[in-house]
This record gives structure tokens, C-alpha cells and sequence, in this order.
């Protein structure tokens, strides 16, 4: 296989990889803003509001943090991280069953 070969399906791979971690981190978005907002009716009082907003708003603050430097690191390290990945998908299917 030659490095252009190898380096479209590098490409591919990463490309599936941020797409699929960025559409769950706006997915979780979603559902937070979702049950969020279906609960405040059940809450006692404002307080609880205000706690449950700051309770959710700090883990997809670091969620959106950890999903996004996750993302950074596969670009940075892609050829060796997807490379590895290939290599070994390659030869499992050379492998007979």
C-alpha cells in the first residue's frame, strides 16, 4: 500500500472519528438542555434551580473540554495512532479464519 493510500484512509478514519465525538457531545447538550428544562417545574424553589444549573452547566463544561482535547490529540497523533490502527485491521484480515 502506498503512503497516499495509507494517508486517505488516516484521513478517513480521523475524519469518522471527530464526527461521531462532536455529534455525542451535541447529542449530551441536547438531553441536558432537554432534562434540564423539564425539571425546573418539579423543583421546590429557586435554589435548586440554580444548583442544578450550575451542576450541569460544570459537567458539560468539562465534558465539552475533554471531548474537544480528545479530538486535538487524534489530529496531532494521527499517523501514528491510525496508522497502528490500520496495520493491525490489515493484517487481521490477512489472518485466515
Amino acid at each position: 500500500m502506498s503512503q497516499r493510500q495509507l494517508d486517505s484512509r488516516i484521513s478517513r478514519k480521523f475524519a469518522g472519528d471527530r464526527f461521531w465525538s462532536l455529534a455525542a457531545l451535541i447529542l449530551l447538550w441536547c438531553l441536558y438542555t432537554f432534562v434540564f428544562f423539564a425539571v425546573i417545574p418539579l423543583a421546590p424553589n429557586p435554589e435548586v434551580v440554580w444548583a442544578l444549573a450550575i451542576a450541569g452547566g460544570l459537567v458539560l463544561l468539562f465534558n465539552t473540554a475533554s471531548v474537544l482535547v480528545m479530538v486535538a490529540h487524534l489530529s496531532e497523533d494521527r499517523a501514528e495512532i491510525y496508522g497502528l490502527d490500520l496495520h493491525y485491521l490489515d493484517a487481521a484480515k490477512k489472518r485466515p479464519t
